[in-house]
């Protein structure tokens, strides 16, 4: 049976949507019909929902009657269902006609899972035999983790946050030793930036003109020439 394997990287599905058909039945009179099954998923990833679709085209000259679709080529340990059915009937699929079935499934591991063909069964016929047949198969793919899928395609919004906060001293701490002058132009005491040796009497020269400035200078040498 059908199982998950493998703890390593897995990769999305390079073509989820494989639209292959597999002719069920080749008989002169009576219906025909063929089956696909599709994954639309872009990516198949764990604890995210799978969308599946199955398409049965009669391309015969009669109506298929008790036509029975089944699909168990998914565990339930491995996956679990969040809508739709694995088991559908239809009465009559009339020729020249056709019906789909969607449902959608939701992975419960990470790896790598075979996505093997459906089952159906009908009759060409209404007093024929059975015929058995079975779906096109999406084939092996890969059911990434959530973490890796979150890893490679999320917006990493706090990693830019985080970047920002660290980036803020730097920006703003000059800001703060800038004041407007008598004449609305910006004045900053960038005494930090200061060849010349740092003390008190420093601060006129530094700071260009008398104002604010020239306090918030004094203040901030005082304390740092403290022992």
């Amino acid at each position: 049976s059908s199982c998950l394997c493998g703890s390593g990287k897995a990769f999305g599905i390079p073509t989820m949507r494989l639209l292959s058909f597999v002719v069920l039945a080749l008989f002169a009179e009576g219906a025909r019909l063929l089956v696909s099954k599709s994954l639309l998923n872009r990516y198949v990833v764990e604890g995210r929902d799978l969308n599946l679709q199955y398409n049965i085209y009669n391309v015969g000259s009669s109506a298929a009657l008790d036509v029975e679709l089944s699909d168990d080529s998914f565990p339930p340990e491995d996956f679990g269902i969040v809508s739709g059915m694995l088991n559908v009937k239809w009465d009559r699929i009339a020729p020249a006609s056709n019906v789909s079935h969607t449902m959608v499934l939701r992975p419960l591991k990470a790896g790598y899972f075979n996505f093997t063909s459906a089952a159906i069964t009908y009759l060409a016929q209404e007093d024929g035999p059975v015929v058995i047949g079975s779906s096109s198969a999406p084939g092996q793919g890969g059911i990434l983790a959530q973490r890796e899928f979150d890893k490679r395609f999320f917006p990493h919004f706090l990693d830019w946050a985080a970047f920002g906060v660290m980036t803020l001293p730097s920006i703003g701490t000059p800001l703060l030793l800038c004041f407007p002058d008598s004449k609305g132009y910006l004045k900053c005491n960038l005494f930090s930036l200061s060849p010349w040796p740092l003390s008190p009497g420093s601060c006129p020269a530094l700071s260009h003109s008398e104002g604010p400035g020239l306090g918030v200078c004094e203040s901030l040498l005082g304390s740092i020439m403290k022992p």
